[in-house]
């Protein structure tokens, strides 16, 4: 099970849902510590801006990332949950857990895991540019990009609250 959540949020997260394991996307993640229950190894911090577009002083996600976050998942032994947090838990954060389960099923269908994080979170806006590269990575033909679509933006808000995807 994933589960998603804010900066703010993440010691609660981990502790309320033992989590094993912290997927960390954000800008400055030197600023994140990992909870104690987490062991070193199982926690991957992938330095990002929320942007879509290169732009001048930020870090765009790129295919380097994607890998990154791919790969630490797939090695996750799903024993205990894993949380994905980003800043907000609205944007990286969403999409990253978007492709972590779109990566751990391979046949399960884009819309429904897309719906699934609809319904867990109104205001979940999955970052576009994380998507379609994972998209490509996975090879999903663009499905998870017109999935993306198809749920729309999320309402907006400043900070979202801990909500959790199945992984099945």
């Amino acid at each position: 099970m994933l589960h998603v959540c804010s900066l703010a949020a993440l010691p609660d997260t981990v502790r309320t849902t033992g989590a094993s394991h912290v997927l960390t996307v954000m800008a400055n993640v030197d600023q994140v510590l990992r909870p104690p229950s987490v062991l070193a190894a199982n926690h991957l911090k992938v330095s990002m801006d929320d942007i879509t577009e290169q732009m001048v002083g930020f870090v765009a996600p790129s295919e380097v990332h994607i890998e990154k976050v791919l790969a630490f998942v797939r090695g996750w032994d799903r024993r205990a949950p894993m949380v994905v947090h980003c800043y907000a838990g609205i944007s990286r954060s969403t999409a990253s857990a978007f492709a972590a389960v779109c990566a751990l099923n391979p046949h399960r269908d884009e819309m429904a895991i897309a719906r699934q994080i609809r319904q867990a979170s109104p205001i979940a806006s999955p970052n576009r540019l994380i998507v379609s590269l994972a998209d490509k990575a996975l090879g999903r033909e663009g499905r998870m990009l017109r999935a993306l679509d198809a749920i729309g933006p999320g309402t907006m808000s400043v900070e979202g609250r801990p909500f959790r995807i199945d992984l099945e």
